[in-house]
This record gives structure tokens, sequence and C-alpha cells, in this order.
């Protein structure tokens, strides 16, 4: 009976302290929300890489025309240059400048030959064609005047018939010469259509020729296609140039830095947002300006240490443009990689 009732209380014990802990589900609805906190915007970090914006120019033989050797080298490494200027000239210059002479005499013997048929003739040539022409103008007439004569003569038997025919075939004889004379005074004085049509064809096939020693000549030398700095040499008077060309350049008043970016920020990047540069074992930042985002998705090319890196990754190349504290500090960094973060 005891046992019982110490049951019984035990059991209204339990019961009394159940009532007296609140339900589970009346805390949680007690409980106010917690407001939602929208995650801050991150930057967008990639690898980039220090280039000029104007590219560097890799400069060769034009025409990739490896056959003749460097003859004179006309720069040095770090030399500012014009756009335009010579900076090299390989050994078969001299054979094509003496090409591009005698084509440009040949233009000068044409253009003289032109102006002498469209002058026609000089003035004094021109005086005794027309001298001539009144000559043998005035013999036609007095061996015309024989021979009409000679005609009236010849029935009667005054004149014999040898003498009647030689004077027939003198009058012939000098309308013919006449009409030499008057040709040739015709061409002093107006070109022939024809002679002028012959002599512009030589003219132009002339120039033709000179344009293309000109150009021949020109694939014998190097001219700067921009302004800037000479960066490498690698050809010297001597060398046959290889593979890596003769010399590279690039203008370095602007400097670019081109950023891997992945695809997957693409959507967050914009042009016009800020950025910072970060140089390896350079403790400052370069502020710097994204300029223009590429239109080619491809595989990754900046190299990394990183053994864990997504080497198969795919990024786009976007362009940033150097503050010019950036510009003055990494203008002898060509090529050197940096750290890049973009605020979207």
């Amino acid at each position: 009976m005891n046992r019982r009732y110490l049951a019984l209380g035990a059991a209204a014990l339990i019961l009394a302290g159940l009532a007296a802990v609140p339900p589970l589900s009346r805390g949680l609805a007690d409980k106010p929300p917690e407001p939602s906190v929208s995650p801050q915007p991150i930057g967008i970090g990639a690898l980039g890489r220090v280039e000029p914006a104007s590219r560097v120019r890799k400069l060769n033989q034009a025409g990739g025309m490896n056959v003749s050797r460097l003859a004179r080298m006309l720069v040095q490494e770090g030399d500012r240059v014009a756009m335009g200027q010579l900076l090299a000239e390989f050994s078969d210059a001299a054979q094509k400048d003496a090409a591009t002479a005698q084509a440009a005499a040949l233009v000068r013997q044409s253009r003289a030959s032109l102006a002498r048929i469209r002058a026609a003739g000089r003035a004094e040539d021109i005086q005794a064609a027309r001298d001539r022409v009144d000559a043998l103008a005035a013999a036609e007439t007095s061996l015309a005047r024989d021979a009409a004569r000679s005609d009236l003569l010849g029935p009667s038997g005054a004149t014999a018939i040898a003498t009647i025919e030689r004077n027939r075939f003198a009058a012939i004889r000098a309308k013919a010469e006449r009409a030499e004379a008057e040709a040739a005074l015709a061409k002093l004085l107006v070109p022939r259509a024809e002679d002028l049509a012959v002599a512009e064809a030589e003219l132009a096939g002339a120039e033709a020729a000179l344009a293309k020693a000109r150009a021949d000549g020109d694939l014998s030398r190097i001219f700067a296609p921009i302004a800037g700095t000479i960066l490498k040499i690698y050809a010297r008077p001597g060398d046959q140039a290889g593979s890596d060309g003769v010399l590279e350049m690039a203008d370095l008043d602007r400097l670019d830095v081109v950023a891997d970016v992945y695809e997957t920020d693409l959507p967050r990047l914009r042009a016009g947002a800020p950025a910072e540069v970060t140089v390896p074992g350079d403790p400052r930042r370069y502020a710097a300006e994204v300029r223009d985002i590429g239109w080619l998705v491809r595989r990754n090319v900046q190299a990394t240490t990183d053994p864990v890196a997504a080497t198969d990754a795919r990024s786009v190349e976007v362009r940033l443009t150097l503050s010019e504290e950036g510009r003055a500090a990494l203008s002898r960094r060509v090529n050197m990689q940096v750290q890049v973060a973009i605020r979207p």
C-alpha cells in the first residue's frame, strides 16, 4: 500500500514539473524573427600582367623574309624613337637602293619623252618645216606649169613625149614631197593622240616600277610603327633574325594591366569600375580603372604556383588603365605578374 502511494506521488511531481516548463513551440512562436542581413558585395580578384596600352611590338624583316643578315642597328635598348624612324637595315638594302635609282632614272626619261611629244616641235624646227613646205609648194607650182605646157605642145609635136612624161613625173613628185612636208609640219605643231597615249603608258609603267622598287627597299629596313621605347634587341649586325625577330618596342607613356577574370565574375564587371593593383614585393597599391572588357572567353593563361589552382578555368581579358603613379613605378616592369582587385 505504501509503495502504491509513493508511486502516485512521484508521478504527480513529474507532471507538475512538466507543467512548469513552457512548451517548445510556444517559445519559438514568442521569439521575434532575426532580421536578414544582406551580404556585403565583395571585390573581384584576378591575376594580371603589366602591358603597354600600345602592346609590345615585335619587329622583324617585313614579310617574314629572313634571308638577309642584319647590316646596321641604329638604336639601343632604352632609346626613345619617333614614329617612322629608321631602326635597322639588312644587307640587301644597298642593292635595292640601286634598283630604286635605276627605276627613278627611267621615270625621268619617260617624263622627258612625254613632255617632248606634248610640246611637239621647237620654234626653229617649226619655222624650218614651214619654209620647206613653202619651197616645195613653189616648186610644185612651177613643175605643174611645165607639165601643163608640155601637154599643150605635145599634140603639135613641138615637145618630145619623153619630156612630157618627165615633166608630169616631176610635178607628181613635187606634190608628194609638199604633202610629206606639210604632214611633218602638222606633227610638229600638234602631237598625235596615238603618240601621246604610248608616251603616257610608258610613263605610268615607269612610275609603277619605281613604286615597286621603293617598296622592295623598305622591305630591307625596319621603321618604327609608333613612337615609343626600344625594350629589347634580339639581333646584332651580322646576325640573321630568328623567331624572336629583331627587336621589341612599345609606348610606355600609357600602361595597362591585363587581368584574367573568371567567366563567373563577368556579370559584376563594368567599364569604369575602380580597382587596385598589387605588385609582389611592393607594399604600395596602385589605383587603376577598368577600361575594356574582352569579348572572348578562353582558358586562363596566367601562370600560378598554387598547386590547387583551377588551371582549366575559363576567363576573359579585362584591361585596366594604370594611374600615373602606377605607370611611373611600373614602366620598366612590362609583362610582370600582378594581383588585381576590382570593386564592382
